[in-house]
């Protein structure tokens, strides 16, 4: 008896995260009040986009020119966030000076939020705007944003990611980033998101000059959403499209670089664990990072009981042999990259890699690994 309870707690744990914290966050906003916007344009904030650059002479020409193409009718600046380049990328962003585009470069490489950091203390703006040279900006997206910040309770905003195939069409509708996109939704209709789109997000510069340069910046700016008492929030209507790493490995690696450097900033700031300090938003970075980052653990542990239980009833048997077909799939769509062209593999193998990734980000952190330095995906 105790090894089938040990079985079922194991399942509502690994569950948990992807399942019953959604459905605890449905509830705490079916009846909360939804912000009504402003969508007076005569009063528009003063913006800086800060644009993260490390070594990208080879794309640096087309960011900005889409950047100089972008649509706001308030005052605009644009800073380009050297992390030190050794390339050309710093000479590439001087020649567009005559176009406004002004480039602020790090002393030392001490990664992309110290650039962040050391534009932030440059900028004009009183809404700032942080995107990487992999995202493409919708023209309209800058106009989008501010219609969110007419309402004081909200201190940033996150892009919608969206992927975005070789030949130019959208393709990142998958299950996964659907999900991420409306977890992150009913995360606005409560306390906030605990973490926004690193790539493409805005925040008041008030909530930005507390800085951890050692903490990503997505993490970073909700900590700082929330300790103010406002919310971060995601916005369906400003959109950031880039290339999905077409190469799993590429991908794999970047996810275990960013779980590193998320999971090294809750060490960071363990403060925010805390819910007689930060209530619900507390409440929500335990169940979205940290019980999502235990889920692989509670996963192997429920596979090795299900051998132990699987003889006791059919409903076991039942549960080990789906399993051991889930973890099948997702080794023959690793081996054979072709069954990835069926949505459904695709999907478990998205979702196995993912949980191995959190996996491995896990033992690295505790053998001592950190990461600060920032290098950008090749996408």
């Amino acid at each position: 008896m105790t090894d089938q309870l040990l079985f079922w707690l194991l399942a509502l744990l690994a569950t948990y995260s992807y399942f019953g914290y959604p459905s605890v966050l449905y509830l705490l906003s079916y009846r909360r009040h939804k912000a009504v916007f402003s969508t007076a344009t005569s009063d528009m904030p003063a913006m800086t986009l800060i644009v993260t650059v490390h070594n990208e002479a080879h794309r640096i020409h087309e960011k900005l020119d889409d950047c100089l193409k972008l649509d706001y009718s308030g005052e605009l600046e644009i800073i380009v966030a050297s992390d030190h380049s050794t390339d050309d990328t710093d000479e590439i962003v001087a020649s567009y000076e005559p176009h406004g585009v002004r480039l602020v470069r790090a002393d030392k490489r001490f990664g992309k939020e110290y650039a962040q950091w050391c534009a932030i203390q440059e900028a004009h703006g009183t809404i700032l705007v942080f995107s990487d040279v992999a995202t493409q900006i919708p023209a309209t997206a800058l106009q989008a944003l501010t219609k969110y910040f007419s309402d004081p309770q909200i201190g940033a905003v996150s892009s919608e990611d969206r992927f975005v195939s070789r030949d130019g069409t959208v393709a990142g509708e998958g299950a996964y980033v659907r999900y991420e996109m409306w977890l992150r939704k009913m995360e606005s209709n409560t306390r906030g998101l605990v973490g926004l789109s690193g790539s493409f997000f805005a925040a008041r510069k008030a909530l930005c000059m507390d800085w951890d340069i050692e903490s990503p910046s997505d993490f970073n700016t909700a900590l700082n959403c929330a300790t103010a008492n406002v919310k971060a929030v995601s916005a369906s209507d400003v959109i950031g499209m880039y290339q999905d790493i077409s190469n799993s490995d590429k991908e794999y690696h970047r996810k275990v670089r960013t779980v590193l450097r998320g999971m090294t900033a809750l060490m960071r700031h363990p403060e925010v664990l805390n819910p007689f300090r930060y209530g619900l938003f507390a409440f929500q970075v335990w169940s979205h990072k940290v019980m999502r980052w235990l889920v692989p653990w509670f996963l192997l542990a429920l596979f090795a009981v299900s051998f132990v239980v699987q003889g006791s009833s059919w409903i076991y048997t039942l549960a080990l042999f789906g399993q051991i077909v889930f973890y099948g799939i997702a080794i023959a769509a690793y081996w054979l990259p072709t069954l990835k062209k069926n949505a459904l593999m695709k999907t478990i193998f998205f979702f196995v890699q993912v949980n191995i990734a959190l996996a491995h980000s896990l033992v690295l952190l505790l053998s001592g690994k950190r990461m600060t330095v920032w290098q950008p995906s090749i996408r």
